[in-house]
């Protein structure tokens, strides 16, 4: 069995058959981690979301797995080093998709950071991450900087430094994470959202939920309840009882997307904004350049988080007060995205000044809920959850946490030369079928070692002649095979991610998706008009901020 839509009828007859060891509510990372990480120790496991998987924050980051260089400014050693150690760990599980990435700090006059105090904190943050060789940071005089990024202002140039982070999509390694613990057990289902808390004798023993695909609702028994929900956290703390004591602080995220010519920058550069002194990232991916991020607090909703066109002028007014060639303004922006991060609330401190670390609470009736923490590390967030459940249930395997073994793909590559020869196999066959060299590293990052069934498919199983076409449909079938795919928007947004590092794309990607909605999952024309205007909104929001 695959982790097919087509088979979500057997999902939710396994859901409601037996009683589960644990319940994860949640299908960002954090409940992908801890799903794997309970699968794969040997307990029962069932994961609902209530859109799709990656559809809240965890698919809205800033999409680096990177060691946290800003937090210690606040002196948060344990954290830098945790989630530094925990990026080479990512690295091999999956290295086509948490791939290095050479980082540029230049340093600005009049910035915020000097070249002293710069030097002596990547020192103690490659100490930290345990980083070796050529990764380690290297502190480089103006030339130098100005040779390997020309874009920078040569006259305000002082210095900088280049040192290693690595970068990914999170949506597609949430979804990698999630299909992993699914071939360990684990019985994932999205678009399915937890109401209302099943108690007995005071105590939580699993949850009614509501399929909202097919409007129908069931009961999920389990033993232990785990509450991963991020921004939704307090919301579904709420239907438990009253909160007390901490609580959720939301900061908002925002990025937005420039074609790659209007800031042609060769390395993801972090750099000070002039007007404030924060620290924001420009970085280059596939055929554009995406900008951010913003760091404010957050009241608003949560499922429907919108841009405001201060935002994008702050992110835009920070690139072009950096480099003096860029001009860039709002009709420029290709893609936006923003997200919302669920931050544990600290008295007199800002939106930028709170610790990122996770925290868990339990309460009276024996819901688990885990809030905070970076994408990074999500591994550690889940061991340490899962150590709590099996801590607390009866008859569980006391086995320890069993996931810096297990690789997120199936098959999977041994490291990054063969990801790297991978790579340029798949540029040839393209540019024999006449498709762009772009899409090899595309394919790669996306779907690892299953891109060569997919372009062969391409080439027997599509209508479409147009190899651009074709091979989207492959895709399609793929996703909608593998990945439990619902709507045309989990296409382009979290399986893919097109709609916002190939814009250029989704002219094509707009008709075979339909197409394929249509006569393959027989969609009537009713749905597909509801998604065709989801669409051509999903799209308006790229430049039309409020």
């Amino acid at each position: 069995m695959t982790l097919s839509q087509v088979q979500r009828p057997q999902f939710i007859q396994q859901l409601q058959s037996k009683t589960f060891d644990l319940l994860v509510v949640g299908g960002g990372i954090t409940g992908a981690g801890i799903a794997l990480d309970a699968a794969s120790r040997g307990l029962t496991v069932a994961l609902v979301e209530k859109g799709d998987f990656a559809s809240g924050t965890s698919g809205k980051s800033t999409k680096l797995i990177h060691g946290g260089l800003r937090y210690l400014k606040q002196f948060e050693f344990g954290l830098v080093k945790e989630v530094g150690q925990e990026r080479a760990i990512l690295h091999r599980l999956a290295p086509h998709l948490v791939v290095p990435e050479k980082m540029v700090l230049p340093l600005i006059e009049d910035g915020s950071l000097g070249k002293t105090m710069t030097s002596i904190g990547l020192f103690i943050y490659d100490y930290l991450a345990e980083v070796q060789g050529d990764d380690k940071r290297r502190m480089l005089d103006p030339s130098e900087i100005k040779a390997i990024e020309p874009l920078l202002p040569e006259d305000k140039l002082l210095g900088g430094s280049l040192y290693a982070e690595y970068r990914t999509d999170d949506a597609r390694l949430t979804i990698e994470v999630i299909k992993t613990a699914f071939r360990h057990g684990a019985v994932p289902l999205n678009y399915t959202e937890c109401v209302e808390f099943i108690e007995e004798n005071g105590k939580i023993f699993g949850a009614l939920c509501r399929d909202h695909l097919t409007d129908t609702s069931f009961r999920i028994v389990a033993d232990q309840v785990v509450n991963a929900t991020g921004p939704w956290v307090d919301d579904l703390r709420s239907l438990d009882g009253p909160i007390t004591g901490k609580h959720l602080y939301l900061t908002k995220g925002v990025h937005v997307v420039v074609n790659r010519e209007k800031l042609p920058v060769r390395h993801a550069l972090y750099f000070d904004v002039p007007m404030d002194k924060r620290m924001i990232f420009a970085i280059p991916r596939l055929d554009v350049t995406y900008i951010g991020t913003t760091d404010t607090y957050y009241e608003g909703d949560k499922d429907h988080v919108k841009i405001t066109r201060a935002e994008v002028d702050y992110l835009l007014n920070a690139v072009n007060q950096t480099f003096a060639s860029c001009s860039l303004d709002r009709t420029d922006v290709e893609a936006s995205w923003a997200g919302v991060r669920p931050l544990i609330y600290e008295d007199g401190k800002s939106a930028s000044e709170i610790s990122r670390k996770d925290e868990i609470f339990v309460s009276d009736k024996g819901l688990i809920s885990i809030a905070g923490g970076k994408l990074t590390g999500y591994r550690k967030m889940a061991e340490r959850v899962v150590d709590l459940v099996v801590k607390a249930g009866k008859d569980l395997r006391k086995l320890p946490c069993q996931t810096e073994q297990i690789p997120l793909t199936d098959p999977h590559f041994v490291d990054q030369s063969e990801v790297d020869t991978f790579v340029n196999k798949l540029k040839a066959q393209l540019t024999a079928m006449g498709l762009r060299e772009t899409y090899a590293p595309y394919l790669a990052q996306n779907y690892g070692l299953a891109s060569q069934s997919i372009l062969e498919d391409s080439l027997t199983g599509s209508r479409f002649q147009d190899p651009e076409g074709a091979l989207v449909w492959a895709e399609l079938t793929y996703c909608m095979d593998n990945e439990m795919m619902g709507y045309p928007s989990d296409f382009v947004v979290r399986r893919t991610g097109r709609l916002y590092f190939m814009p250029q794309s989704l002219s094509v990607v707009r008709q075979v998706v339909f197409a394929y909605f249509r006569e393959e999952l027989k969609w009537s024309s009713h749905q597909i008009s509801i998604e065709e205007n989801k669409w051509l909104e999903m799209l308006s929001i790229k430049s039309d901020f409020s």
